[in-house]
């Protein structure tokens, strides 16, 4: 008798529990119904008009002419206004966007992660939901996101660049060159020489949870020692970077602007060009046959220049005077082009970062410009493959299934492109995975 009412009890137990989990589980799905909403799928040029759009937790579940508001949604009417797939940088630095180079140098790395989660939380408010590290350390900051704890845009992280002794990572003191910066001792840079430590330092990028590796194998214009015409790495240092990551079923992305590294780089097996200022028509074409992904970004030495001084200066010269020829000459032959803006070193820059979106417009139409900051972009985070940190749903699209990553626009950007370059005031409904970030809608 006692033990048939202990069942009877424990089965009713199990059974509320079971409702509870149940209940809460319902609840937690939170729906948002946007209404009459002229949709940019991020593939499409043509407008979807007067279409409703149905995000039910972190996904897209239905888009129609006319769909019945959920009890408990949230409904915006859009009112005309044009929905867009999340923006996406394909070359962003979470901990070096804002910070100065002196802060940088001389800052705890506690210090730093604070200021690049406050960097994140803008980028996110600029409309940016995903964002491609390809240079530092953003785990904690990307951990962070994930759960929920901090706002900021999805972070495909790339770990600490690699470069060689003399290369893009390595800023020593002259006078004391076996002692390494507080950055590359706090894990943000790294150096290493030789086989052995490439793959040593390939493998532990790997292990922290990056997405994908970046290696510098050329000169750069923020760092000290290296020209922008000397080669970083032999091939063999490269194809080994490359095997490491190939056994992790991802790539390679190679920070290169010459003719002769980037020809290395590619017959190493790296996929995507980071920069790419000095390239050449003949390598352009061979990028273009062999798959290879051009991320150059729109700098040019106008108001928007960075605050370089010296050398430094006469480097920025150098490399932005080819971005006009290269983005022209791409264009041309069809290589596979990013759009990422590397802004860093500089608090004021980061601000701009949908305007440098809207520099584009010298190369590309509106929807040209928007679908390259959308699903091609998203195509490139796609070559991570299983390490792709966000593979459950798609990015940059509007379609059934993708991530809620949406942008409500109080404008068309498909006529007038320079409605990026201020989404304080144009972007009216900023949401990412289903969360809505903003809403200003009337």
């Amino acid at each position: 008798m006692n033990r048939s009412w202990l069942a009877v009890a424990i089965g009713a137990l199990c059974a509320a529990a079971a409702i509870a989990t149940a209940q809460a589980q319902t609840a937690e799905v939170k729906r948002v119904l946007f209404q009459n909403a002229s949709v940019f799928d991020g593939k499409n040029e043509q407008l979807a008009e007067g279409v409703s759009v149905l995000v039910e937790g972190n996904k897209i579940s239905k888009i129609a002419k006319s769909i019945p508001a959920p009890a408990g949604a949230t409904v915006i009417n859009a009112n005309g206004r044009v929905l867009m797939p999340g923006l996406i940088d394909a070359h962003w630095h979470v901990m070096f966007s804002e910070p100065t180079m002196p802060e940088l140098m001389n800052s705890d790395v506690s210090w730093l992660t604070l200021v690049g989660a406050r960097g994140a939380r803008d980028t996110l408010m600029r409309g940016f939901t995903t964002v491609r590290d390809v240079g530092g350390s953003p785990f904690a900051i990307k951990k962070a996101i994930d759960r929920g704890m901090l706002d900021g845009p999805r972070i495909y992280p790339s770990g600490p660049n690699i470069s060689q002794t003399s290369g893009h990572s390595d800023g020593r003191h002259p006078a004391d060159p076996g002692t390494p910066i507080y950055l590359e001792k706090a894990g943000q840079l790294r150096l290493a020489d030789g086989v052995p430590d490439v793959l040593l330092a390939v493998r532990e990028n790997l292990r922290m949870g990056a997405s994908q590796i970046k290696i510098s194998i050329g000169g750069g214009v923020s760092s000290p020692y290296d020209p922008l015409d000397v080669g970083s790495y032999t091939f063999e240092e490269v194809k080994a970077a490359v095997d490491a990551a190939k056994s992790w079923n991802t790539y390679v992305a190679v920070h290169a602007n010459t003719d002769a590294a980037i020809r290395m780089g590619i017959e190493a097996g790296v996929r995507t060009i980071e920069h790419g200022f000095l390239l050449s028509e003949d390598t352009l074409k061979l990028m273009a046959s062999k798959d290879v992904w051009l991320s150059i970004q729109p700098l040019l030495n106008d108001e928007d220049a960075f605050p370089f001084t010296g050398e430094n200066q006469r480097k920025w010269i150098e490399a932005t005077d080819g971005t006009d020829r290269v983005y022209k000459l791409a264009k041309k032959h069809n290589v596979k082009i990013a759009f990422g803006t590397d802004l860093l070193f500089d608090p004021t820059l980061g601000p701009k970062q949908g305007k440098f979106l809207a520099k584009l417009k010298r190369w590309f139409t509106p929807y040209e410009v928007l679908r390259i900051a959308t699903s091609t972009n998203a195509e490139l985070l796609g070559l991570s493959g299983p390490r792709n940190p966000y593979k459950d749903g798609a990015l940059g699209v509007v379609a059934e299934g993708a991530y809620a990553d949406l942008i409500l626009v109080d404008g068309n950007p498909l006529q007038n492109i320079d409605l990026v370059a201020d989404p304080g005031k144009n972007f009216v409904v900023i949401m990412k995975d289903g969360k809505i970030y903003k809403n200003t809608v009337n």
